[in-house]
């Protein structure tokens, strides 16, 4: 029997890598030990790389399926997997594998199975299929109750043979794929209360780009329980993302200039336009080399092609807009399996709901832009508002 459990962790995208794929296994085995590490009982847990999979060892005091949610929400993670070992050895594989089919028969009912073995170690003098064949003839006599089903097999035992030790187990949990956090640099993601942006930056980090927030407000026209709507939101994405910081930066006073100097048609594509520059600024002082917004083409006025184009001329660095063409139902399934969808739906609003014009501006043109940002002093309304902005801590729950 095993002293502890062990788990198999798969790489996925990491392992296409090349020659840098020992730097993205060891920045996946690095966010593995984080993410490992609050759940820490005393009991130390091992984290290891080993020809290309990464190993998880943890004392019995640990429940499996904490283990497997935990890891399974680092990006990179293609898929884990609960596992014994065994000495590489056929007596011992078949051995390991008659225990562990007993243990499913008890606790799951299992009446039929199928083994898939696969030979990690090319001098293992016994190819896969006559590796499947042996093991699967030991569980049929040491479990009377069992039956070979080649095609629906209640369960579907794998046995990876190894240099030294060999592994089996029967089930593989999906992971969200992508790449280690802090593998592709920092963004500096615009978070609103809404559907999208959440899922923006969930899907930027999925990348492995690290991020942080800006959160644009209008109090007093916002409530303060808007903005803990939008730190709620913030605190599920960190618990894929890891701790980070959002500014929280009041709006109203932009707003107010440009209602009072600048056609009523322009106003969202004016305002979002100063979110663009001072959320640029916010990314230039923390280290952050490009924008995340939700961004949908179509969605709304300000997501026009044309407007977007002139949202852009506002800035110098690079925007990135994952969701750019993807359905609003694809967009709320993936808020849904994220766990940001309940609490954006709560209805609560947002400045972008501030001063909204009855007519908005769908085809803007940059030249007419700057014409009425020359009504306004720019330069001085996005310097104080990121001088004013507050930066808060998000940790996850």
């Amino acid at each position: 029997m095993n002293e502890q459990n062990i788990f198999i962790v798969r790489c996925g995208e990491v392992a296409l890598k090349g020659m840098n794929k020992p730097y993205f296994e060891r920045m996946l085995a690095e966010r593995i030990r984080g993410r490992l590490k609050k759940i820490e009982n005393g009991e130390p847990i091992e984290v290891k790389r080993c020809e290309g999979l990464i190993f998880v060892r943890a004392e019995k005091s640990y429940e499996p399926e904490v283990i497997v949610r935990e890891v399974s929400k680092v990006f990179g993670v293609a898929s884990i997997s609960p596992a014994v070992e065994a000495e590489t050895d056929l007596d011992r594989i078949g051995e390991a594998a008659v225990e562990y089919m007993q243990r499913l028969i008890r606790e799951k009912g299992v009446k039929t199975f199928k083994v898939e073995a696969k030979r990690a170690d090319k001098n293992f003098p016994v190819k896969s299929p006559e590796i499947a064949r042996i093991i699967g003839a030991k569980v049929l006599i040491g479990c009377k109750v069992l039956k070979v089903d080649v095609h629906h097999p209640d369960v579907l035992l794998f046995v990876d043979v190894r240099k030294d030790i060999s592994y089996i187990y029967d089930a593989k949990v999906s992971g969200f794929g992508g790449l280690p956090l802090g593998t592709n640099g920092k963004g500096m993601v615009l978070l609103s209360g809404g559907i999208d942006s959440p899922v923006a930056a969930w899907m930027m980090a999925k990348r492995g780009m690290l991020i942080e927030a800006v959160h644009f407000h209008s109090y007093p026209y916002t409530s303060e329980r808007a903005q803990e709507k939008v730190e709620e939101l913030a605190r599920i994405l960190a618990g894929y993302c890891g701790r980070f910081k959002m500014h929280i930066v009041n709006l109203l006073p932009i707003q107010e200039q440009i209602v009072q100097h600048c056609p009523e048609e322009e106003t969202t594509i004016l305002v979002r336009r100063f979110m663009m520059r001072i959320a640029e600024k916010l990314a230039e002082k923390n280290g952050a080399g490009m924008l995340i917004t939700g961004e949908n083409l179509g969605q709304v006025a300000s997501q026009t092609a044309e407007a977007l184009v002139v949202t852009d001329a506002s800035v110098s660095i690079p925007v990135m807009r994952p969701l750019i063409a993807l359905d609003k139902t694809d967009i709320m399934e993936k808020a849904k399996e994220i766990g940001t969808f309940d609490t954006s739906i709560m209805p609560y609003e947002d400045c972008c709901t501030v001063f909204l014009p009855k007519h908005p501006v769908t085809k803007p043109k940059l030249a007419k832009i700057l014409e009425s940002e020359e009504k306004l002093a720019v330069a001085d309304l996005t310097d104080a508002a990121v001088c004013a902005a507050e930066t808060i801590q998000i940790f996850s729950e």
